[in-house]
């Protein structure tokens, strides 16, 4: 359905403006977010929860007087 949509010439248009505005060394930061920001839909999508719970730290010791 994308492809009937947009055509080769107009995907490199619209890459060649977004390379304008955003500039070559901006570009790489913004797919990285744009890959995290899908990775954690589909984690949230599929229930998958990769924060865990806050442990107690046994090595601090608590004095008696």
């Amino acid at each position: 359905m994308f492809l009937t949509i947009f055509s080769t010439p107009h995907i490199i248009l619209i890459l060649a403006v977004v390379l304008l505005l955003f500039g070559g060394k901006k570009i790489p930061e913004l797919m990285k977010g744009l890959g995290q920001g899908i990775k954690e839909f589909k984690d949230a999508s599929k229930g998958e929860d990769k924060t865990e719970p806050l442990e107690k730290s046994s090595d601090t010791k608590i004095e008696e007087k």
